[in-house]
């Protein structure tokens, strides 16, 4: 989710409390250790308060909390606001904008750093016995070789794979799950349409593949960030040519 989503998000949580919790609030005195949690009312609000507090961690630098419970008290009393809608939705923007502009930074700054990183890893990797790199800079490891045809991009075809980051994260797995997948080539990243076709039946594999040939700088899901060099193990075990249309028919 991203923060102006995510802003949204909290902003609706906050008008729920208003709206539910029109009952008189303890007083400010009380700190919230000492806040007894016996009635259902009592619980209610401490359970909305984790909630928001959640919520609130990733923007928690531009939120005060003593004027947010002062929002919070004058919505339940029906007061007068200390500000007004305009004022409101002018701040909420404002703070928007630079959630946004901090998200952007630090996105660049990670894909600096996983860039850099993965040049240096593949720089190294490409000198190891064994490891081949292809014109288009994706490098493969044979583990096991296998007989027969190679795959060309217009087929489908069935594998199992483990996929890690170069610091050994593992990301995805079809052996974890005990499930073969079955795709069509040419549909997925590039280091994969290129690594497979070299591989035939019953082969292993060991690819590893630049962020160009991979997810690039959108990188993808929240374990593979922008810019990621990917490292996967990939195991051919069966392909297929697409049916020619009169098949299908």
């Amino acid at each position: 989710m991203n923060t102006s989503i995510r802003y949204l998000a909290v902003a609706c949580a906050l008008t729920l409390v208003a709206a539910c919790a029109k009952q008189e609030t303890a007083s400010t005195d009380q700190a919230s250790t000492n806040a007894t949690l016996e009635s259902d009312a009592q619980k209610f609000g401490y359970a909305i308060g984790i909630d928001l507090g959640k919520s609130l961690q990733p923007v928690k630098e531009d939120v005060d909390i003593t004027a947010l419970k002062a929002g919070l008290d004058d919505a339940f009393a029906d007061g007068e606001p200390k500000m007004d809608d305009a004022a409101r939705e002018e701040i909420k923007n404002t703070i928007s904008r630079k959630m946004q502009e901090r998200q952007v930074k630090l996105r660049a700054d990670q894909a600096a750093k996983a860039g850099a990183e993965g040049e240096k890893f593949l720089a190294d990797n490409g000198k190891r016995e064994g490891v081949k790199t292809t014109d288009s800079g994706l490098q493969y490891e044979v583990l096991t070789e296998g007989d027969g045809k190679h795959p060309t991009a217009e087929d489908t075809v069935t594998v199992h794979y483990k996929g890690t980051l170069i610091n050994g994260e593992e990301f995805d797995s079809s052996y974890s799950r005990g499930q073969p997948v079955t795709f069509p080539l040419k549909n997925v990243i590039p280091g994969w349409t290129e690594g497979v076709q070299l591989m035939s039946t019953g082969a292993k594999y060991k690819f590893y593949i630049p962020a160009k040939l991979g997810y690039g700088e959108r990188g993808a899901g929240v374990k593979i960030g922008p810019n990621e060099t990917l490292i996967f193990e990939v195991e051919l075990l069966s392909f297929e040519a697409p049916k020619a249309e009169g098949d299908a028919k």
